[in-house]
């Protein structure tokens, strides 16, 4: 058994989202980080960056949404979500993994909180400064999933694409967002279609997007 600590809509959905699509049985612990739950001594304790998800396994807290997200796609091989270690596929679904978190996800920060790396008197620069890079991580994938979609790796779907959907989804109240671009758009529409989709949405009590 499971246990999530979550946020609606937040890096933890992905990893709810998996765990509905294994069909793995866990509990569910609401964080409510608008309360700044997240930054209490209790969570800090599980988790020290003070942010979701955070995943007990075996009783030991676990975190990084995009770790969590490929231990979990590996414990389940029949799921087929992630290329087995000496798979020609697994430097390819690894360095999606790693460029999602590393390039696209860390954008959305600068975005959202944009008085963290600069200061609150350079918010606008900022959030000026990040939305084009935002939107050149969405060309570049775009032109990738021309050339070899329909999914990153492919024909094969993958861990990887689930966190490109919910990055995606972050960006819909953007000036222009992911399914702005028609092959994003088109994996986005086959993603939010999965019947774990809809049970996601209603257990994390969300509606936009849908």
């Amino acid at each position: 058994m499971y246990t999530l600590y979550y946020s609606p809509g937040a890096a933890s959905l992905v990893v709810h989202w998996m765990l509905i699509e294994l069909d793995a049985p866990y509990a569910l612990v609401q964080v409510d980080t608008a309360a700044g739950e997240q930054k209490r001594p209790d969570y800090l304790a599980l988790n020290p960056n003070g942010v979701v998800p955070t995943l007990i396994i075996d009783g030991k807290p676990q975190y990084e949404a995009a770790a969590l997200l490929m231990h979990l796609a590996d414990a389940y091989p029949g799921h087929r979500f992630a290329p087995a270690p000496g798979d020609p596929m697994r430097i390819d679904y690894m360095r999606w993994m790693f460029n999602l978190a590393n390039m696209v996800q860390p954008l959305f920060r600068q975005w959202w909180y944009p008085s963290e790396p600069a200061g609150p008197e350079y918010a606008d620069p900022v959030r000026e400064h990040v939305r084009p890079r935002i939107e050149a991580q969405w060309q570049r994938i775009d032109a990738h999933l021309a050339e070899h979609g329909p999914y990153l790796l492919g024909e094969t779907l993958s861990a990887a694409d689930f966190y490109l959907t919910m990055l995606m989804r972050w960006s819909r109240n953007m000036p222009r967002e992911a399914i702005a671009w028609p092959h994003l758009a088109a994996l986005a529409a086959r993603m939010k279609a999965r019947a774990s989709f809809k049970v996601l949405y209603e257990r994390e009590g969300l509606s936009e997007w849908a």
